[in-house]
């Protein structure tokens, strides 16, 4: 398996004082030197962490892959379509909201989302649809022509109990038997991540808030490899 690293909460830090510190793409750049294999970025519609600015700025020059988190706004379309990151993953976005709580409903929007990465595919823009683990979302998401679903792994990660996880490996494999590629993805941590070894296929997960935290006191070197070595 890959790590992608979600550098959201860098933003987040960086915010809280309205400067430049800690800088977006010198935190990118030092995880990619320690693990990591892409760079996640969420850019909300409320821009509330990640800014425009850094979409541009970690597109021009990181080395590895970049996977810019999304909704289904048309303004971030057309900044994606401008800076082409290798990947994008679509989720769902509720103001209110903390932390993104739940999985895209691409079996109750379908016209809507694949219409709306549409120009994303044919710009060859890999695009995942962020699901819970569900067959019903799996089925839609692959009509769509997404190459790839990202499993929400919140409740596993929440509860870690063996219903959860067996959810889980049971979607990634019939996601797998349509031909999809399979991500994994939120509340993450150092505890509870070497259960995804036990999931065949899985491609990258992807994780932020536990690295960012470690970090704090190990800082993001150390935090990152720690992490990569647990994925590998």
């Amino acid at each position: 398996m890959l790590l992608g690293v979600n550098i959201d909460h860098v933003a987040t830090l960086r915010n809280a004082r309205g400067g430049v510190e800690p800088d977006v793409l010198a935190a990118a750049l030092i995880c990619e030197e320690n693990g990591a294999t892409s760079i996640t970025a969420h850019l909300r519609e409320d821009r509330r962490h990640i800014k425009d600015a850094d979409i541009y700025s970690l597109a021009k020059n990181i080395k590895t892959r970049l996977n810019l988190e999304m909704a289904m706004a048309d303004d971030i379309q057309k900044i994606a379509l401008e800076v082409k990151p290798h990947s994008i993953c679509l989720v769902p976005e509720r103001r209110q909201e903390v932390t993104t709580e739940g999985g895209l409903d691409v079996a109750g929007n379908f016209e809507a989302v694949r219409d709306f990465i549409k120009p994303l595919l044919d710009a060859g823009i890999v695009v995942s649809l962020f699901i819970d683990p569900e067959e019903a979302q799996v089925k839609a998401s692959f009509e769509t022509g997404a190459q790839f679903i990202e499993m929400h792994t919140g409740s596993y990660s929440n509860n870690c109990c063996e219903e959860e996880f067996l959810k889980l490996k049971k979607v990634a494999a019939y996601a797998q038997k349509l031909g999809l590629r399979v991500n994994a993805g939120h509340g993450l941590n150092y505890e509870n991540v070497h259960r995804m070894h036990e999931i065949p296929g899985l491609y990258e997960l992807n994780i932020g808030h536990s690295i960012v935290s470690r970090a704090v006191f190990t800082g993001i070197a150390e935090a990152v490899k720690t992490m990569a070595e647990a994925v590998k």
